[in-house]
């Protein structure tokens, strides 16, 4: 039953994006907020999918920790839903994406019109001056920054692998961080395309106040993260 029901599903998901997609396209000619509507439209059109046919459903908690105007967000990365969740309840949310997505047609051009912020990892300083430079003029917009701190996609109880972005976000920006704890992974795997019932939730925890020191932060940032998603986790499994 699983197999089948992630099969369709994974049908009517890439059906629903091309189409969706395709639809979206005159929204490249006006201003950024149609294409942040559709995103939000999209993601909830996903969540959707989800419930009805593999059986999975969507719950966000902590939502009095997230900020209304300008926040930045650290987030665990398990799964492209994470991404279409952000959207949902995040309307204006500007993601750090790595350059290599921003070659690929449609998801490179709509990101572009959303303004999201294009990463060359391979650059390094370079990228990180870049990263906070762009940071600064999103944030003139009040909108909300989701970075993903280990910078790609880990499955539920990998080692963490915590990169520097965020690290120079916040000495730079001066702001808290709010993390974002998720068990994605165990129902929407990083590879294959089964999807397992159950329930995906999203987590947003007590920001971590600015101020302070890059290894103390960096710690907690970890350690809230990393305990607060397993957490989540070991609830799935229950």
């Amino acid at each position: 039953m699983i197999w089948l029901r992630s099969l369709l599903f994974t049908v009517a998901f890439y059906l629903y994006s091309t189409i969706v997609a395709l639809l979206m396209a005159p929204l490249l000619l006006g201003p950024r907020a149609g294409v942040s509507a559709a995103l939000t439209l999209y993601g909830k059109g996903v969540a959707v999918l989800l419930r009805v046919i593999a059986g999975i459903r969507f719950e966000v908690r902590g939502l009095e920790n997230l900020p209304k105007g300008a926040a930045l967000v650290a987030g665990k990365h398990h799964a492209f839903f994470d991404i279409f969740g952000c959207f949902t309840v995040m309307p204006s949310a500007c993601f750090v994406l790595k350059k290599e997505l921003s070659w690929l047609p449609f998801v490179g051009w709509y990101a572009s019109k959303a303004n999201m912020i294009v990463v060359d990892r391979s650059a390094h300083s370079t990228a990180l001056r870049k990263l906070v430079r762009d940071a600064k003029d999103r944030f003139t917009e009040a909108r909300q920054l989701v970075i993903f701190p280990e910078g790609t996609r880990k499955a539920p109880g990998d080692a963490p692998d915590y990169k520097p972005g965020i690290a120079a976000l916040y000495r730079e920006l001066e702001m808290p961080v709010v993390p974002l704890a998720l068990n994605t992974g165990c129902h929407w795997p990083a590879h294959g395309f089964k999807r397992y019932p159950g329930t995906i939730i999203f987590e947003f925890l007590p920001a971590i106040p600015a101020g302070l020191k890059r290894g103390e932060f960096m710690r907690e940032l970890e350690s809230r993260l990393e305990t607060a998603s397993n957490a989540l986790i070991a609830e799935s499994a229950r």
